[in-house]
């Protein structure tokens, strides 16, 4: 397992214990799970985004923190919140991550996963202009969530 995926199971199962908020010390954390705080940093910006259902406040300083909500809403607003959010272009990294959060909160079907995990990859852009599939792959992930609401 990757140290990224380590720190987000684990501030998820902190999420899942407490309600919906955390609340962490980077420095802390990063010690007990053997990484740099760096790597905390990461994760949070990259998997605890509003656009996935989360709220991350900061205070810096020696009695500072992180605190973690995660953002109770029903399936349609998830979606259309995430559809609004996308824009006009879309790397193949967000939108498989994208995907995998909408999964994970239950938003999205195993099956559908699959499909549109399949229907964004580089494959199949081949006959494209690399100028394009960032755009391709955006109107794609954005037509497949309407049809979820």
């Amino acid at each position: 397992m990757r140290i990224s995926d380590l720190v987000a199971s684990y501030i998820i199962n902190m999420l899942d214990e407490s309600g919906g908020n955390a609340e962490i010390k980077r420095n802390e954390l990063a010690d007990s799970l053997g990484c740099v705080p760096s790597q905390i940093n990461y994760v949070l910006t990259s998997r605890f985004t509003p656009e996935q259902g989360y709220i991350v406040e900061s205070r810096r300083g020696g009695g500072g923190f992180i605190r973690i909500t995660r953002i109770h809403t029903d399936k349609n607003s998830a979606l259309m919140h995430i559809i609004n959010s996308i824009g006009k272009q879309l790397e193949y990294n967000d939108a498989r991550l994208m995907i995998s959060n909408l999964h994970g909160s239950g938003a999205i079907s195993d099956e559908c996963a699959s499909l549109m995990t399949a229907a964004v990859s580089e494959r199949n852009f081949a006959g494209l202009p690399k100028s394009v599939h960032c755009a391709v792959r955006a109107a794609i992930v954005k037509n497949m969530l309407l049809t979820q609401i």
